[in-house]
């Protein structure tokens, strides 16, 4: 491990600050550790942060076996427990829910490191999953020893040594760990790789694992590069309304393939396990299509979007639904405001005039639903808001943004911006109400 504490001793300097995701096991306790060995050298503030995924009996006791460790040494305990998965993918979900309480943790502590126990033989296995899976160039090289994100870094200091090895220096100096009985469960994906093709590739050379890292640095300077070309091409051919759809068509596959996959991964990071060549070929296929508008979902609540002659990836709102009494203003989140105003003599769809007498009151703003229809003004009949949107091209990500006016009875009045109902009353007609949509 002496090139490990070198490392540790070159990177960090006086007062730093560093959540150490701890599981109990022979990696983080070793990393954890040799952190130790430097704590009162360079005055560092450590945070042990500990997850209990309640899976096993033995989650309490090695909780319990962490946080003493993080009292004898004079060390922040931090502690989170996992009590239900929301998602099919259980290893996925906790994956989430872990790196969201380290993250949170970063950012209360005002961290300069995030240090994870990731190891050779875990670079191996992470390789080994996505060349069968399906992934980038930058998926494919694994993980990387240090990961720059907007305020801090993720660094995994042990990548350079193998299970072995770890194991071997913890039973040397009689450091006290737990051996989580789950990886040697079969029906886990990584343990596969683990108990069937590493044995294989160690068989064949004992340090297989550092021809992976030089192939995961060799990749990784090549995505770079890469990368490089393609954000010079995406700021040529992008505006504040996303990536032109009718510049992406005039490239060549390949080309193609890597904006598709540069977007994804400035969305995923380091969670380049969530997508595979799949997405990228759906991408492709949507940015393809001759529909004008479309939307592709994608992990982590987030949608590929084709409006007109425009591409992005946007986030969801899972709760976009609301429903407000229009009294005097609505503040809305497009940075917008429905008010009751006195007196106007513009005409444009930012401006609804109304007879009291023809609707219910009181006035509600609230969010578009499905079947939607409003009875157009000059037109005669009803329309169904959706055709609105499409005949006015307005992009899909906006359409969402847009507030629905109604009565009492639920009778649509006015889609503010875009058009007005049948009730909309003209400057020279008798009316009781103003509505005024403007900026914040």
């Amino acid at each position: 491990m002496k090139k490990v504490l070198l490392y540790l001793e070159n990177l960090l300097k006086e007062h730093d600050c560093i959540v150490v995701a701890t599981s109990g096991g022979p990696d983080s306790m070793c990393l954890l550790h040799l952190l130790c060995e430097l704590k009162d050298k360079l005055s560092l503030k450590l945070i042990v942060a500990h997850v209990n995924h309640n899976l096993r009996e033995e989650s309490k006791v090695e909780a319990s076996f962490v946080k003493h460790f993080a009292e004898n040494h004079n060390l922040i305990y931090e502690y989170m427990e996992i009590l239900e998965y929301n998602d099919d993918n259980l290893e996925n979900d906790a994956r989430i829910k872990r790196y969201n309480f380290f993250h949170k943790l970063v950012n209360v502590y005002h961290a300069n490191y995030l240090m994870t126990a990731h190891h050779g033989d875990d670079l191996i296995e992470t390789i080994l999953m996505r060349l069968t899976r399906g992934s980038s160039l930058k998926g494919y090289s694994g993980f990387k020893k240090e990961v720059q994100l907007e305020n801090y870094k993720v660094i995994r200091p042990l990548i350079t040594e193998t299970k072995q090895e770890i194991e071997e220096y913890m039973n040397k100096h009689h450091y006290k760990y737990y051996i989580d009985q789950s990886n040697f469960n079969n029906k886990y994906t990584r343990n596969r790789y683990r108990m069937i093709a590493l044995p294989f590739f160690k068989k064949e050379n004992p340090n297989v694992h550092r021809k992976f890292l030089k192939f995961s640095e060799e990749l990784d300077e090549a995505n770079e590069f890469i990368e490089k070309y393609i954000k010079n091409l995406i700021e040529k051919i992008s505006d504040e309304k996303g990536i032109k759809i009718d510049e992406l068509k005039k490239l060549d596959q390949f080309l193609l393939r890597k904006v598709v996959e540069y977007t994804l991964t400035k969305i995923y990071i380091d969670d380049l396990f969530l997508i595979n060549d799949k997405h990228t070929n759906l991408i492709i296929g949507l940015i393809r299509s001759t529909k004008s508008n479309n939307k592709l979902n994608l992990p982590n609540n987030y949608q590929a979007v084709k409006s007109y002659n425009y591409y992005k990836i946007v986030k969801i709102n899972k709760d976009e639904s609301y429903e407000y009494i229009l009294k005097d203003k609505i503040y809305l989140s497009n940075h917008k405001i429905i008010k009751v105003i006195e007196k106007s003599n513009k005409k444009s769809n930012d401006i609804l005039r109304l007879n009291s007498k023809d609707v219910v009151l009181p006035l509600k703003v609230r969010s578009r639903q499905n079947g939607d229809k409003m009875m157009v003004k000059n037109l005669g009949g009803t329309k169904k808001i959706k055709d609105i949107f499409i005949d006015e091209k307005i992009p899909l990500e906006r359409r969402k943004e847009i507030p629905i006016v109604t009565d009492s009875n639920n009778t649509i009045l006015w889609l503010p911006g875009v058009k007005k109902s049948k009730f909309d009353v003209e400057t020279t007609g008798i009316y009781d109400i103003i509505l005024s949509y403007e900026e914040e």
